[in-house]
């Protein structure tokens, strides 16, 4: 539908608004600036919490248990090659009943819906059993080192206690609402630097070719059943993400060393130390000469089944008229730097088919059914 025919409810308002600053992570573009001031008009306390570049929102209303709070992100990932792109990724544009924008979908649609969601429940409820938390980072699409990590640290250290824990990942897959996340696999990288001697390509005698003294550890790394999962966790994956080799634009040298970036989503039948001496068990079987630095991003997560999945599946029932599938599937998400302290952690958001593509697009009547189902879960929990 053309943008002039589409009714612009509150939380299409808001996403446009959000999409309009380009927040490529780590810089918030204001974001949550804009965010903190509407807070605030609700009766919210706000605090910034920055650390090195990446910036930070803490608000509160409320000081009763329980604290519901919802969790995200408002930087985004690089728009990429704009050419490609039906509409400029920081201009929100509504076409056919779809909002397009970078971070449309992840997330900024599901923050306009937590926000909303939140006026409105405080307009019809001026009296409820419990409080209400945002934690927004600008560090989740980045390194994930100065965002939610160590905000979360800081408030639990600080003696605040979250009981429930909402992110706005867009976790659906077919249709909206069809998919609830309950769980992440835990993630695993290895830099790996594989060492050979550097050489011309007419004399491979005298060289030794890293290339060619991967290839067969990697193909056994990539045909390795590392488990099977189990009931909650599909099964632990491999990908090399990266191979990088050769010696400048020279197509004649065999090159001295090969670097690889490899990549782990592990359930927790594979523990990561598991995990880091199997694959190094495979690379000194093929007697390469290498080294490697290992990154553990997060551990696997699960919330069983409890208040916070029953009164969100009551709200998609309520909205969409049926519960959803719960899934560990998926990439990572802040959840694993929050669960881990024992606070039940569930995602729910938009269909996930474009997020971090070219013309990411959420949709108009998701926004809106969003909205309501954050509202209900509220009032499931606090009312």
């Amino acid at each position: 539908m053309p943008e002039s025919n589409t009714v612009l409810s509150p939380t299409l308002t808001l996403t446009k608004e959000l999409i309009s600053r380009p927040s490529v992570t780590p810089d918030d573009a204001g974001c949550q600036s804009a965010i903190a001031e509407r807070l605030k008009l609700l009766g919210f306390s706000t605090t910034n919490l920055p650390f090195a570049e990446v910036t930070n929102l803490w608000a509160k209303h409320g000081s009763a248990q329980p604290l519901v709070i919802f969790a995200g992100h408002t930087d985004v990932v690089p728009a990429g090659n704009l050419d490609e792109w039906d509409s400029p990724p920081f201009e929100p544009t509504v076409r056919d009943g779809f909002l397009y924008g970078r971070g449309s979908c992840d997330m900024k649609g599901s923050i306009a819906a937590m926000i909303v969601a939140v006026e409105q429940f405080l307009q019809n409820h001026s009296s409820y059993k419990g409080s209400i938390g945002f934690l927004l980072t600008s560090d989740e699409e980045g390194p994930s080192k100065n965002g939610t990590v160590k905000v979360i640290e800081k408030l639990v250290s600080d003696g605040e206690k979250i009981d429930y824990c909402i992110i706005g990942e867009p976790s659906s897959d077919v249709t909206f609402g069809d998919t609830i996340k309950v769980g992440r696999r835990g993630s695993l990288t290895g830099f790996l630097k594989v060492k050979g001697v550097q050489g011309h390509v007419a004399y491979p005698h005298k060289a030794v070719n890293p290339i060619h003294r991967f290839s067969a550890p990697l193909t056994e790394l990539c045909e390795t059943v590392w488990d099977n999962g189990d009931e909650f966790f599909p099964p632990t994956t491999f990908q090399c993400s990266q191979i990088h080799s050769g010696v400048g634009d020279a197509n004649n040298v065999i090159p001295g060393i090969l670097e690889a970036c490899l990549k782990l989503r592990f359930s927790p039948k594979s523990p990561a130390d598991n995990l880091k001496e199997r694959v190094e068990g495979i690379l000194r079987k093929h007697s390469i000469d290498y080294e490697i630095v290992w990154d553990l991003s997060g551990q696997p997560f699960f919330t069983a089944e409890g208040k916070l999945s029953k009164a969100i599946q009551a709200a998609l029932k309520t909205t969409m008229g049926q519960e959803a599938i719960a899934s560990t599937s998926g990439g990572t998400s802040d959840g694993r730097f929050i669960a881990p302290y024992g606070i039940p952690v569930i995602e729910l958001g938009p269909i996930n088919a474009t997020i971090h593509k070219v013309n990411e697009r959420v949709g108009v009547a998701e926004l809106d059914k969003l909205t309501s189902i954050y509202e209900k879960t509220l009032e499931n929990l606090l009312t």
